[in-house]
């Protein structure tokens, strides 16, 4: 039987997000990442892009990506009826890019990010960030903020619900039943 678990409230991932914040920060300054727009990957991305990008007082409002039309498995699982369209509303070009997704298994949503980003222009960097990572990852592809990474069971997803409240919740037994 396919059961889920409330793993963290919304104060509890305001916090995380904040403690993200301020290594990011560290990051930014560190790497000399002068003047980054944010993009969120929707929707559980996008939410989070939002919080940090209001903590970070970043210039630029968020950016927004959907990115169901670049998944390599877009075949397979056919048309989203969900889709939505992306919103980047400043120039990628040469730009410090924050790819922010809420959490990250495979590599492949963000690797369709980025291939997405890069119809937009070249960025001048991508910085990532996810607010959970697990193990599974299918691309050699890793974050460079993490908020946290739970231990869980192989066929355990883990999912942001929100956007008001935000919470982390554990389904067990659902891996490959949903896209991640």
């Amino acid at each position: 039987m396919n059961e889920s678990t409330q793993f963290m409230k919304h104060q509890a991932i305001l916090d995380l997000i904040g403690g993200m914040a301020q290594v990011l920060r560290r990051h930014l300054t560190q790497h000399q990442l002068e003047n980054p727009a944010m993009i969120g990957i929707h929707t559980g991305g996008a939410w989070v892009a939002q919080h940090l990008n209001s903590l970070l007082k970043l210039e630029e409002p968020t950016g927004l990506l959907d990115i169901s039309f670049y998944r390599d498995d877009f075949t397979r699982i056919g048309v989203n009826p969900q889709v939505k369209p992306s919103n980047i509303a400043f120039e990628v070009d040469d730009r410090n890019i924050i790819l922010v997704d809420d959490v990250l298994h495979t590599g492949r949503t963000i690797r369709a990010a980025m291939n997405e980003i890069f119809d937009f222009g070249r960025p001048a960097s991508i910085t990532l960030v996810t607010l959970v990572e697990r193990s599974g990852r299918e691309l050699p592809i890793q974050p460079d903020v993490i908020g946290l990474s739970p231990p869980l069971e192989l066929d355990d997803r883990i999912k942001l619900t929100g956007p008001d409240p935000l919470g982390l919740e554990i389904l067990h037994g659902q891996i490959g039943k949903t896209l991640d």
